[in-house]
């Protein structure tokens, strides 16, 4: 497959997912998006509504927008702004809230900083979209507060969650499956990812400095040098506090971290993460890609097990950091993954009868029973993964 074929099957791609989410997932009796829609795209409408779905359908339709000027994406993002700054932003006591009911009436007001997180990077690419005032300054606000509330002036990093009015909450976790400690890997590489984005149309001195320290912390805490892993959760000390390794983590970082560098301007770090992300391409390579393209979703070393599942968002991230790494290094096998992650996708994961992507497919190829619209499952990985392939590959 050359570069064009594969430009001309991303653009396709892309405009798939975008006319999937416009025409199923608009909630027009009670505003905003559904909460939640099967495989069989049957809607759920009495569905809770969560921040992070809401924030990723903004962020996918303005990037849509920065990259084809179409303006039915643009009347996507803006139906989402509304929604985010109408029902998810914390009037009192700032923030996002975590979940809203099918009404938008706030559910969960926990403050979890990676849903504030991808709300800040949302703002922002819709303030790029649309040179809205409020949504910069929304985005300012909500970076503000994460400063303010989130950041760990001892330690150094950001705390996990907390209550509604900021104290510190019983349970950390993300998710169900996540461990219960104040600081993980995933929140941080998306705080990082939003600081970048806001950025680019903020230059902010100090969010320079936090973007340098986050980078910083990457390579003394979270990243093995060794072996090309990132480690997933720590106690307010930075003391590791488990052994899995996600294969999509690993390789979404790979780029990401990069990009984050790009951004700063500083030679050493870009010359270092430059380093890393070929580690990390090279390292996913070797363990996490089965012999049919696809990437493994996680190996749990204490108990020697390989989680035999394939997940839409990893296989999403692979591709933007294999084309990452065949860009640093023009290596045949980077750009040989790209392809055959790109394979896997077509075969098993894009649904071409009711549109978008599965979940996922377990060992034996049968599918995932999850949504294909959710609190989790969102435009954002796969769409993205388009954009930067199409940027990318122009």
């Amino acid at each position: 497959m050359t570069q064009q074929e594969l430009h001309h099957k991303a653009s396709k791609a892309l405009n798939d997912i975008l006319n999937y989410w416009t025409k199923y997932t608009v909630d027009e009796a009670n505003g905003g998006f559904y909460g939640e829609i099967g495989n069989d795209n049957s809607i759920v409408a009495t569905a809770d509504k969560g921040a992070v779905l809401n924030a990723r359908i903004l962020w996918t339709f303005s990037a849509a927008y920065n990259l084809s000027a179409n303006s039915a994406h643009l009347d996507i993002a803006h139906r989402a702004w509304d929604y985010l700054l109408n029902k998810f932003i914390d009037p009192v006591y700032g923030g996002v809230y975590w979940s809203v009911n099918q009404y938008g009436k706030p559910v969960d007001k926990r403050k979890q900083l990676y849903a504030i997180a991808f709300a800040l990077y949302a703002c922002s690419e819709y303030y790029k979209a649309t040179n809205n005032s409020l949504a910069k300054e929304t985005a300012i606000n909500l970076y503000n507060v994460i400063e303010k509330y989130g950041y760990d002036n001892i330690e150094d990093g950001y705390f996990e969650a907390f209550t509604e009015d900021w104290k510190s909450p019983d349970d950390f976790r993300l998710s169900d499956k996540d461990a219960n400690e104040k600081k993980t890997m995933n929140t941080h590489l998306h705080i990082i990812e939003a600081y970048t984005n806001l950025y680019s149309c903020w230059k902010d001195e100090l969010l320079l400095k936090q973007i340098q320290k986050l980078l910083l912390r990457f390579e003394k805490s979270i990243i093995d040098p060794l072996t090309g892993h990132l480690h997933l959760f720590f106690n307010e000390h930075w003391d590791l506090k488990s052994t899995a390794i996600s294969y999509g983590h690993d390789i979404e970082a790979a780029w990401l971290l990069l990009e984050s560098a790009q951004a700063v301007g500083d030679m050493s770090l870009i010359a270092r993460f430059n380093s890393l992300a070929l580690l990390i391409a090279d390292t996913t390579i070797r363990e996490g890609i089965a012999t049919d393209g696809g990437l493994w979703n996680e190996y749990l070393p204490d108990t020697n097990e390989l989680v035999k599942e394939k997940h839409w968002w990893p296989q999403a991230e692979a591709l933007i950091g294999f084309v990452n790494a065949w860009q640093l290094k023009p290596d045949s096998k980077y750009w040989h993954a790209v392809i055959g992650v790109w394979r896997f996708i077509e075969q098993y994961l894009i649904d071409s009868r009711n549109g978008e992507w599965f979940w996922g497919v377990y060992e034996d190829y049968s599918l995932m029973p999850e949504y294909k619209v959710g609190f989790w499952k969102c435009p954002y990985h796969n769409a993205r993964a388009c954009i930067e392939l199409m940027k990318r590959l122009a």
